[in-house]
């Protein structure tokens, strides 16, 4: 993952921890209502991939310990990973793009309930994601994966020779030959893999997105309806299909592209279409970028455009992200796809304890309370869930109280100690179990492993509890008390 030049170490501080009374008064653990949304308390747990699930798609036991396990620590609200709305293959992530998986989430919001005594609101974040193909080894791009053109034989001098030879000639080349022969997007296949753009109109399947997309949400919100779910989240954030729509880089020719008016158009017409598939009374909030956090990406100025358009369509609240994109991501190894959050905007969304004069911790928070007043400002008071190193009950406070946000959301530190809302609640907040963001969880995940926290990933294996394959880390955190 890429790193601030500065590397000035961090570590998270405790703070104050209040006792169970202060926290009962406390701004954090008040209810709050806001149309169809209700919670408990202004605590959330924002979506996290934990690699759980089938190659097809459906739920697992071990997802469903997972989820269990957060609903033990009783979070006002739960969010589960993203969960694609096609049938599609996409490894060992959940899907819900078929009547088939109804069954197996039906069991997962049902463990949640169970879990948490009914105090936990439980959604669903939906995503839908373009192809992104793995780094080929250079010699299997350039003999079968490229497609020949009359530019590569023109350059080559072989405009009469058969395909065979122009590939056996290419692969002679050096990298720097090479880049004066292929086009931008084959160097990138080539050292990246190939990956697939929302402005890639050429394709019909890409020209024909804003036409499937919405029924497909649509669809998709209706099952998690009947799954039991509390509400859905749409996914409009980092580097995935809506967000590539809202980002200032969309340039298709199309009705989809160019102005922020055009940008956000498909993303609205994804809303309508959900609230007519799930009515007025179910949940339905998104999550976006404060800032792309990438060279000609979307800026706060778009965020304010977003939210108050969002907004006044009627979600029940918004969640704040940033950064998180493909297009300053490292390069991958070969055979590894390209990861969103590797380079500096996978920073913003993920920093971890080594970083610059700001610091990790709440990077977010200002770009978050310019929205929050902007949208008060233009008459909404949609609730703004905020996140990002936020690990104390002080920062949670303070973030409430200087406007940054409504509810506030943990995720690293939720994922390092799931307790950590009831730890708090009980007064003994002296006993929480702080992320120190070291990243080991993103390293994780970046390679598609079962997501853990070494924290307490290697504690307690002796006693009797689910393990990776190899045996040598525990799947979820120990009990507490």
């Amino acid at each position: 993952m890429w790193k601030p030049s500065q590397r000035i170490k961090y570590a998270p501080t405790p703070g104050f921890w209040p006792n169970q009374a202060e926290a009962r008064d406390s701004q954090l653990f008040q209810p709050i209502t806001y149309q169809a949304l209700t919670l408990r308390d202004r605590t959330w747990v924002p979506a996290m991939v934990p690699w759980r699930a089938l190659e097809t798609g459906e739920v697992t036991e071990d997802n469903v310990d997972w989820y269990g396990r957060f609903a033990r620590g009783k979070p006002g609200g739960l969010v589960v990973e993203a969960t694609g709305i096609r049938d599609v293959p996409s490894g060992p992530l959940l899907r819900i793009g078929h009547d088939r998986f109804i069954p197996g989430l039906t069991r997962l919001t049902d463990r949640v309930r169970q879990e948490s005594q009914g105090d936990t609101k439980l959604f669903i974040q939906l995503i839908d994601f373009l192809a992104v193909r793995r780094r080929p080894e250079p010699a299997k791009f350039l003999s079968r994966f490229l497609a020949i053109t009359e530019s590569h034989r023109q350059a080559l001098g072989l405009e009469e020779a058969s395909e065979g030879d122009v590939r056996l000639a290419l692969q002679k080349l050096s990298p720097m030959e090479l880049s004066e022969i292929l086009t931008t997007r084959e160097i990138e296949a080539l050292n990246y893999g190939q990956r697939e753009r929302v402005t890639d109109t050429h394709l019909p399947h890409i020209a024909d997105l804003p036409k499937q997309l919405p029924a497909l949400f649509a669809q998709a919100a209706r099952r998690a309806r009947t799954a039991g779910f509390d509400g859905i989240e749409l996914h409009f954030a980092h580097a995935y299909t809506v967000a590539s729509f809202l980002s200032r880089t969309n340039d298709r020719d199309d009705s989809y592209g160019g102005c922020a008016e055009a940008r956000v158009k498909l993303a609205l017409e994804i809303i309508d279409a959900v609230r007519s598939s799930v009515g007025r009374d179910y949940v339905v909030g998104t999550r976006i970028l404060t800032e792309e956090c990438i060279p000609g990406g979307s800026t706060i100025d778009d965020s304010l455009y977003y939210a108050e358009q969002f907004a006044h369509q009627g979600l029940d609240y918004i969640s704040l992200s940033r950064g998180g994109k493909f297009d300053d991501a490292k390069q991958p190894k070969v055979g590894w796809a390209v990861y969103p959050y590797t380079g500096p905007s996978g920073y913003e969304c993920m920093p971890q304890y080594l970083s610059d004069e700001f610091g990790p911790f709440g990077r977010n928070l200002s770009p978050a309370t310019v929205i929050r007043k902007h949208l008060h400002r233009s008459g909404s008071t949609v609730p703004i869930i905020v996140a990002g190193g936020i690990h104390n009950f002080d920062q949670a406070e303070r973030a409430i109280d200087s406007g940054a946000g409504d509810i506030i959301g943990f995720a690293r530190q939720a994922l390092a100690d799931p307790d950590w809302f009831e730890k708090v609640r009980q007064g003994r907040g002296n006993e929480v179990r702080l992320c120190v963001y070291s990243n080991y969880c993103e390293g994780l995940d970046q390679k598609h492993k079962q997501v853990t926290c070494n924290l307490w990933d290697r504690s307690a294996l002796n006693e009797p509890c689910k393990k990776t394959e190899d045996g040598k880390r525990r799947l979820i955190a120990p009990d507490w008390p």
